[in-house]
């Protein structure tokens, strides 16, 4: 990813009283958001329930499209179709990937009830070549009602996304607390 085109780096922090809880920083904004139920790890593992420390680059913005407007993105955009999993396994040679359904390894459904991921922007961890375990399935998302902890991502009101993405963000700046 160019850092030219893509310019922005929002900050992410967890906040003081619940790990799970953060704040995103892009300039003089700051934004709401939910992380993974145990906080942030600079020891990312598959299934850990953390959200990777580290610049975690936006990569491409997928949204279903029955459901929501097209996102406004310098991003690649693109809907989900209702067989889109991403592969989760590790023993698998897919893991880290976006797969076609069915799937014989464990993988995510993309194509939710619930609206998380209505529109998720996939961030850049461990995607060039993955390692097997190092985590899998870190995106940007749609929060819960309430900033829930997320499974290791990081999740904005859907709005928050929107100007997030809109603003030109390249990528996140993920900090340990202190």
């Amino acid at each position: 990813m160019s850092q030219a085109r893509y310019p922005a780096i929002a900050t992410v922090r967890a906040a003081a009283a619940e790990v799970h809880r953060g704040q995103l920083r892009l300039a003089d904004r700051t934004f709401a958001c939910a992380l993974g139920r145990n906080g942030i790890s600079a020891d990312k593992r598959e299934g850990d329930g953390a959200t990777p420390a580290g610049r975690l680059g936006l990569v491409e913005v997928l949204y279903r499209a029955d459901r929501v407007d097209r996102p406004v993105a310098e991003l690649p955009v693109r809907a989900i179709r209702r067989d889109d999993g991403w592969c989760d396994d590790p023993a698998d040679p897919q893991y880290n990937r976006l797969v076609k359904l069915p799937l014989a390894a464990s993988h995510e459904r993309l194509w939710l009830e619930e609206d998380a991921y209505d529109m998720l922007v996939v961030l850049d961890w461990n995607l060039a070549t993955p390692v097997a375990g190092k985590g899998s399935a870190i995106f940007l998302h749609v929060a819960s009602y309430g900033y829930g902890p997320t499974a290791g991502c990081v999740a904005l009101a859907s709005a928050d996304l929107r100007e997030l993405l809109a603003a030109g963000v390249g990528a996140l700046e993920v900090v340990e607390r202190a």
